[in-house]
């Protein structure tokens, strides 16, 4: 029996690239939509002869529509990812999130494909009501004024249209919501990348034991943070036994203070860390946790401990900060 065709849109991504690379090895056939534009071809490298690639920005309807011809599946993970974009480019991160899910929805019923797999993220629920925090949480968007929740936003948006367009187009509709994945090359906005370079630096031109090291917030802030290989795990097993309108949290329940992040980056450089508390950011939660026990039923059991996980993503961004491209 032939194994399904998937569409993995934004497949050049820290997640999308991951989730091709598996698919692959799996041996289903793969078509990967994606402008580069937040992704990287060479995530990818060595795969050339196994996918198919359509360069295009998922705001193009008609090269969306091309993208979906003849495919079994779509998986839509293109959209604007990185809290810096959040702030700094709100109106952009809305463009690509919204026209992008439209694009893909219409695109889906006009080619016939009758199965849609929705990345979300766990910044719908911005301060959660409930600690683990299960998908009947209420979803929130508190201040329409900060350009932090264009993201929350466009992903709330875009989870309605998928529910909703399902109802009465599609056999089956799955939303998963990531927390806090993390890894090598995971793009260079986000605080684990932020810390190992800042500490890099910090450690080239001070050459103390202990390093004065400023953070947003007070340290004590938690999330709960997913290796790569962990979450697309689960995110298999939300493919293979994901339900119709079913939505699933993807991630770990153990919470991490920013703080301990902050010090296990310095264990990796051999430093002490002495914590310089700062502003928090606007918008930003004190705590996130997922319960994941409907991953549970589905199989789904994480494996990397956040030490090991944080090494080896430590090791990558420290070899690697040549690569960090500056706003």
């Amino acid at each position: 029996m032939t194994k399904k065709r998937y569409l993995v849109t934004g497949g050049t991504g820290f997640i999308g690239s991951a989730l091709v690379k598996r698919l692959i090895e799996e041996n289903y056939q793969v078509r990967v939509l994606d402008n580069d534009s937040r992704g990287a071809r060479e995530r990818l490298k060595g795969l050339e002869n196994k996918i198919e690639t359509v360069n295009a920005d998922i705001r193009d309807a008609g090269a969306v529509n091309q993208a979906l011809k003849d495919v079994d599946s779509v998986i839509h993970l293109a959209f604007i990812n990185g809290t810096e974009f959040f702030y700094k480019m709100p109106e952009l991160v809305l463009d690509v999130g919204i026209k992008g899910m439209i694009n893909v929805i219409e695109g889906c019923m006009k080619e016939g494909v009758k199965e849609l797999v929705l990345a979300s993220s766990s910044e719908v629920y911005q301060t959660p009501s409930k600690i683990p925090t299960d998908e009947s949480v209420p979803l929130s968007i508190p201040d329409p004024l900060n350009p932090r929740y264009s993201y929350a936003g466009g992903k709330i948006i875009s989870e309605l249209l998928a529910i909703n367009y399902g109802r009465k187009h599609f056999e089956k509709v799955v939303i998963f919501r990531p927390h806090n994945v993390y890894g090598p090359d995971m793009g260079f906005e986000h605080v684990i990348p932020q810390f190992v370079l800042r500490m890099k630096k910090l450690c080239g031109t001070n050459k103390d034991k202990k390093i004065q090291f400023q953070i947003q917030g007070t340290g004590k802030e938690t999330r709960a943070f997913v290796f790569i290989e962990d979450f697309i795990d689960g995110l298999m097993l939300v493919l293979e036994k994901g339900e119709h309108m079913g939505i699933y949290h993807i991630g770990t329940t153990e919470e991490i203070a920013i703080e301990r992040v902050a010090f296990e980056v310095g264990r990796y450089f051999e430093k002490e860390v002495a914590l310089v508390p700062g502003k928090p950011a606007a918008g930003g939660t004190k705590r996130r946790c997922p319960d994941i026990k409907k991953m549970k039923k589905l199989g789904y059991c994480p494996q990397v401990s956040f030490e090991k996980g944080l090494m080896i993503t430590a090791k990558w961004y420290a070899e690697n900060d040549e690569k960090q491209v500056i706003l």
